[in-house]
C-alpha cells in the first residue's frame, strides 16, 4: 500500500512540518517533538510555535494567539488534504515582497537590472530526503522525484551526489542578507552571490545546491570534481540545468553547484 507523501504546508508566516523531521533544541522540545504529528514553525527565525499532539495543539511559545499569521496556519492545519494528495501546485501571494526589498534599500529597479524573475513560494512542498547536514530537503513534487532519480543514476555510475540546500523562503533569504550586512558586507556585494528576496530560484522549490562528499559546499572548486563532470553530461536527462554559468546576464557569480529543475512540477 502506498504511503501518503510527507508534505511541508506553507503559509506566508508559518510553515507546518510533519512530525519526526525537526531537531529538538531543548529537553522540553524533545518531549513534544517526539509525539508531534505536525509542528508549526515561524519562517522568520525558525522558532517552533506549537506542536499538534494526539490530544490537541500544544503551544511552544507564550501568547501563541498573537503570532503573526497564526490564523492562516491554524486554518491550514485544520483543512484536510484531498484523499489523493494535494491538487495542482499552488503558490503563495507576493504582496509583501516590497517590504522585504525596502529593508535592503532595493526597489523594482533591481528586477529590471538583474533580469531575474519573481519567484513565488509553493503552498506545499514534498520531502525529498535529507541533505548533507541531515536536514529535511523540500522540493516540488516534480523536482523531488527528478532529484532522487538523478542521484540514483549517478550512484550507479560510481558518483556520489548530495544536496546542500533546496527550498528557501523569502524570509530565509532576507535573513541571509541581514547576517551578511551585520558582518560588514554591502548590499551590492551580497547581490553578486545571493539573489534578493523574492528573486532566488530556491524560493520556488525547484533549485538545488549540489555537492559531493569531501568537497566543501558551494565553492567553485566543485567544477573540478567527477560529480560536476557527471552533472554536465547527464543532468539534462533528468530535467536539471545549471542556472549561473560564467558570464551569466544576471550579475551572479559562477555557481557550478546550483542546478534547477525545469521539467513539469505537477
Amino acid at each position: 500500500m502506498r504511503t501518503a507523501p510527507r508534505l511541508l504546508l506553507n503559509t506566508p508566516d508559518i510553515e507546518l512540518w510533519p512530525g519526526g523531521l525537526l531537531r529538538a533544541r531543548s529537553n522540553h522540545d524533545a518531549r513534544l517533538l517526539s509525539r508531534a504529528r505536525t509542528v508549526l514553525r515561524r519562517k522568520r527565525d525558525g522558532r517552533y510555535l506549537a506542536a499538534q499532539l494526539p490530544e490537541g495543539l500544544m503551544p511552544m511559545v507564550e501568547r501563541l494567539a498573537r503570532e503573526q499569521g497564526i490564523d492562516a496556519a491554524l486554518q491550514c492545519l485544520e483543512t484536510p488534504l484531498p484523499r489523493g494528495g494535494p491538487p495542482a501546485q499552488a503558490s503563495l501571494p507576493l504582496d509583501r515582497l516590497n517590504q522585504r526589498l525596502q529593508r535592503l534599500g532595493l526597489d523594482q529597479r533591481y528586477a529590471a537590472g538583474s533580469g531575474l524573475p519573481l519567484v513565488a513560494e509553493p503552498a506545499w512542498l514534498h520531502f525529498a530526503g535529507l541533505d548533507r547536514y541531515r536536514r529535511a530537503l523540500w522540493l516540488t513534487r516534480g523536482a523531488a522525484r527528478a532529484w532522487q532519480r538523478l542521484r540514483a543514476a549517478a550512484a550507479v555510475d560510481g558518483v556520489a551526489l548530495d544536496a546542500i540546500s533546496g527550498y528557501r523562503s523569502h524570509d530565509y533569504q532576507l535573513g541571509i542578507f541581514e547576517r551578511k550586512l551585520a558582518r560588514g558586507l554591502r548590499v551590492a556585494e551580497i547581490l553578486t552571490v545571493n539573489a534578493a528576496p523574492g528573486y532566488s530560484e530556491h524560493h520556488g522549490g525547484n533549485a538545488l545546491d549540489i555537492g559531493t562528499p569531501g568537497e566543501p559546499p558551494a565553492e567553485e572548486s566543485f567544477e573540478r570534481t567527477a560529480a560536476f563532470a557527471w552533472l554536465q553530461a547527464h543532468a539534462g536527462e533528468f530535467g536539471f540545468h545549471m542556472s549561473y554559468p560564467r558570464g551569466n546576464p544576471h550579475g551572479i557569480v559562477y555557481e557550478p553547484w546550483h542546478w534547477c529543475f525545469s521539467g513539469p512540477t505537477g
